[in-house]
């Protein structure tokens, strides 16, 4: 592991033209799956590798990653993976990846290079990652682009942006960020830097949108910081603080205050115990000696001395938080003086799971603690006065948001408007465009990278299709029907009466009068064919046929189509 300077790698072949291109993998029109390529002549530098969680109409998924099909015949030039923080929505697709595109060499500072590598013990058999450790005051040379960073703030510490200048123009990417004057645990983010960046010329600021809709400024973490003390202050019983695993200057600030107020402290969720590992190792993180304890060695301590930092924030099923509400968990139950703390923001789409998590909480603990009663959470992105502060520090001739929804990115846009940039200099780039910026000015190019998604499904790795989610939410929603029909092969008749298996469409023993009739039309249809139709029999179409009829027969019945799974047995 060792530090880079300036010239670290020889320059590859000297670009054909000056033209730079950006190619957004993934993380332009949806929040996750950040992916961003940048492309000079022959040389090309890829920043980010993230996953992406599904969505509710995606049964069985675990995340997606992004289709690097366009950087496949292309990856003898990358010449590096820079990665900005260690979210997984940054480097999430790693393990999956990395092979690929011939194990290029990444670029992390020292936190997000442990964050990768400890997610990298879950896939014994990929690729061994070659990461070299990069600070704000690196310089790398990647053929003919020279990489740079600057320091910001995000809700992850030694989180970075970069600055990517090449024979076509500087770009700064920004990547997650905020301004924060009073961090916790880092340094504010170097304004100064950015402000030198700026004088120096940037053709391309390509800056995050999360929060584009949301005005005024993030709160400050020291104001977070303050107000969970208050509940510090008054609580009489135990406190349950839930966060996202990797937000660990929540975490961190949990800990300080438990250990001012004489409170041991139990980290629950594999997950968050990973990053908590991590974080200390590297002496990212400060916890003194006899803080921490097991769940097991909770009975030990009075409830006023207990604080429990866990997952499920976010109202997921299988999570701490959620097991311990429904009382599933192994060793902590609710009790009437606990109270609860909610630390995070609503991710999009949540908001029904979180109500019901909320709910159950209020009917058992004694407070609930969220960030619309206090300020007990400060997002990690900008909100809108700081999008404009990065514009008019760094200056650039052309604006691409990024890390956004649509309608984000729209908004970044229009801000971007106000602070006097001119409206044919801002480009909306979605998921596999090719942004070329030349002399003549910034244009989308006819061609396209492939942006299907890549789904991971347990091992499988883009096995599943669009079509095998459409038959999963088929039936999810109306069931599956299977007839099974004994044939004789040299009469074609229905030797016996077929059988019928329903899952999720009909309880059979309440619904006698409908199965004999389908039993009745499948020996009719199966029969018509085999009986009747041309020799030799053809089995693929008598399976069509009753898949066909019987799905009729049962949607004029029930208004309701289960899949039919016709299955004839020649006998």
């Amino acid at each position: 592991m060792r530090r880079i300077t300036a010239h670290a790698i020889p320059p590859a072949s000297q670009p054909k033209n000056n033209a730079l291109r950006f190619i957004p993998l993934g993380g332009c029109g949806e929040v996750g799956r950040s992916c961003y390529v940048y492309e000079c002549g022959d040389d090309i530098v890829i920043v980010d590798m993230g996953l992406q969680w599904p969505d509710e109409d995606m049964p069985g998924i675990d995340y997606l990653i992004p289709n690097i099909e366009y950087l496949k015949p292309k990856k003898k030039n990358i010449r590096g993976i820079v990665i900005t923080h260690g979210h997984y929505d940054h480097i999430g697709g790693i393990p999956h990846l990395l092979d690929k595109l011939g194990n290029p060499p990444i670029y992390a500072t020292a936190l997000t290079r442990g964050m990768i590598l400890k997610r990298q013990e879950e896939f014994k058999f990929g690729a061994k990652p070659n990461i070299e450790v990069v600070t704000p005051e690196s310089r790398v040379q990647l053929g003919a682009i020279e990489v740079s960073f600057f320091h910001v703030n995000h809700n992850i510490p030694d989180s970075v942006g970069v600055v990517l200048k090449t024979p076509g123009g500087t770009a700064v990417h920004t990547g997650d960020f905020k301004f924060d004057h009073s961090p916790v645990n880092e340094r504010p983010a170097d304004i100064g830097r950015l402000s030198e960046i700026g004088r120096q010329g940037v053709t391309l600021l390509v800056s995050e949108s999360t929060n584009a809709e949301d005005p005024g400024h993030q709160i400050s973490e020291a104001d977070v910081q303050r107000s969970l003390e208050e509940i510090f202050k008054v609580a009489h019983g135990r406190i349950i603080a839930a966060t996202f695993s990797s937000l660990l200057t929540r975490i961190q600030q949990l800990i300080w205050l438990s250990e001012k107020y004489g409170r041991k402290v139990v980290i629950e969720g594999f997950s968050m115990k990973q990053n908590v590992a991590v974080s200390q190792q590297l002496n990212y993180m400060s916890i003194k000696k006899g803080t921490l304890v097991d769940s097991k060695d909770l009975h030990r301590y009075p409830e006023e001395k207990i604080t429990i930092i866990c997952t499920g924030a976010q109202g997921e099923d299988r999570a701490v938080l959620m097991r311990i509400a429904n009382n599933e968990h192994k060793m902590i139950s609710l009790r009437p003086n606990d109270s609860i703390i909610f630390s995070s923001s609503v991710i999009p789409g949540n908001e029904a799971t979180i109500q019901r998590l909320k709910n159950v909480l209020y009917k058992k603990a004694a407070r609930i603690y969220h960030k619309a009663s206090m300020d007990i959470h400060a997002g990690g992105h900008a909100k809108q006065e700081e999008l404009k502060m990065m514009i008019n520090l760094t200056e650039p001739k052309y604006l691409i948001p990024i890390h956004g929804n649509y309608f984000m990115l729209k908004l970044h846009t229009d801000l971007a408007e106000e602070t006097g940039m001119p409206k044919q200099n801002l480009m909306i780039a979605e998921d596999g465009d090719i942004v070329s910026i030349t002399d003549a000015g910034i244009r989308k190019e006819k061609e396209k990278a492939p942006n299907d998604y890549v789904m991971v499904d347990g091992l499988g790795v883009g096995d599943v299709k669009e079509v095998v989610l459409r038959d999963r939410q088929h039936l999810a929603e109306d069931g599956i029907f299977v007839i099974i029909s004994l044939v004789d092969n040299a009469s074609g008749k229905v030797r016996t009466s077929p059988d019928i298996i329903s899952r999720g469409f009909i309880y059979l023993r309440e619904s006698q009068d409908l199965l004999k009739e389908v039993r009745l039309l499948t020996r009719k249809v199966v029969e018509e064919v085999t009986v009747h139709g041309e020799r030799p029999i053809n089995w693929v179409h008598v399976k069509d046929e009753l898949r066909e009829r019987i799905g009729q027969f049962l949607f004029n019945k029930t208004r309701r189509r289960p899949m039919v799974l016709p299955v004839v047995i020649e006998v």
